[in-house]
């Protein structure tokens, strides 16, 4: 193995969720943080950050992108090497789109390259996993595209989810956060078999919806009853935008990750009149916020 003295790892930020598929579902967007890793001759942790909000981001060994260096040498039992990390940002912090599992990835890819690749990417992966507690942001920003996760014999199994090239993602990020813990504070502990059937039919229309690009499946597909109802109220303006976005012909809206980032999915005929009604619907509630269509991201993590 070569061991490098240092490594640039791009990731893409992520949405999650996509109505029905809590935790399981996750594609990546053309929306990125970049990090850059040198060795240093002499021990210590330099941290330096660019970009929007980058003065909130910690620059001591709390830092998540630096721990999940850390928990890459501690899972190979090697002492992680003293290092300069410079970060750019480009995904919003704690506005559902990702920013926790770009660094999560970024810091393991980084690691495994700078110790010379000691692990696969499925091992990467795994550990990304694990250190998030969930697969639906660091897959895809790991492996890019859309991906369904699905728990297998104490592994993972991993699938492409084909992503129709007429279906376009439109988020709204507000100008104002929700953190993960608030969001799943709010989530009942036990849901009714009536809710577990109506999002595992809803979740299987997602996916063929996905790949045709078939309005009529998508708009019935983004419903969902296991988050979105108790995560809504927690988004000032949510049911006004949502009504916006659909009058102006999206076939839906979802709660991006935890949010409270919004998700519209539309054709590309209406892309544009969704992006304005929904800026305007937020404006009417007193809440600017930057919308925009992204494309999918097939890369996932460069290095």
């Amino acid at each position: 193995m070569s061991v490098v003295s240092g490594v640039t790892v791009t990731v893409p930020g992520t949405t999650a969720n996509l109505g029905p598929g809590f935790d399981c579902i996750g594609a990546a967007l053309k929306l990125y943080n970049k990090f850059k890793f040198t060795r240093l001759e002499e021990g210590g942790l330099i941290i330096n950050v660019t970009g929007t909000e980058a003065e909130r981001v910690q620059t001591d060994e709390s830092n998540l992108l630096y721990q999940a260096f850390v928990n890459f040498y501690q899972h190979i039992e090697q002492t992680p090497p003293a290092v300069k990390i410079e970060i750019q940002l480009g995904v919003p912090l704690a506005r559902g789109l990702g920013s926790s599992a770009t660094a999560i990835v970024g810091g393991l890819v980084a690691a495994n390259q700078l110790a010379g690749a000691p692990l696969s990417q499925l091992q990467v992966m795994e550990l990304a996993i694990a250190t998030e507690g969930h697969p639906d942001n660091v897959v895809p920003a790991l492996l890019g595209g859309c991906r369904l996760a699905a728990s297998s014999g104490g592994g993972w199994e991993i699938c492409d989810v084909p992503w129709h090239g007429d279906v376009v993602a439109i988020v709204a990020i507000p100008d104002f956060e929700l953190s993960t813990q608030e969001a799943r504070r709010v989530l009942p502990t036990e849901v009714s078999r009536a809710d577990a059937i109506f999002n595992t039919a809803h979740l299987g229309l997602l996916l063929r919806g996905l790949e045709t690009g078939k309005g009529e499946w998508l708009r019935a597909a983004l419903q969902d009853r296991l988050h979105q109802p108790y995560r809504k109220v927690l988004i000032p303006g949510y049911d006004a935008v949502n009504i916006a976005a659909v009058t102006a012909g999206a076939y839906g809206m979802v709660i991006s990750g935890a949010g409270p980032t919004l998700l519209a999915l539309a054709d590309k005929l209406h892309s544009e009149a969704v992006e304005t009604a929904i800026s305007t619907a937020w404006k009417e509630e007193g809440i600017t916020a930057e919308v925009r269509s992204l494309s999918l991201d097939t890369q996932g993590a460069v290095s």
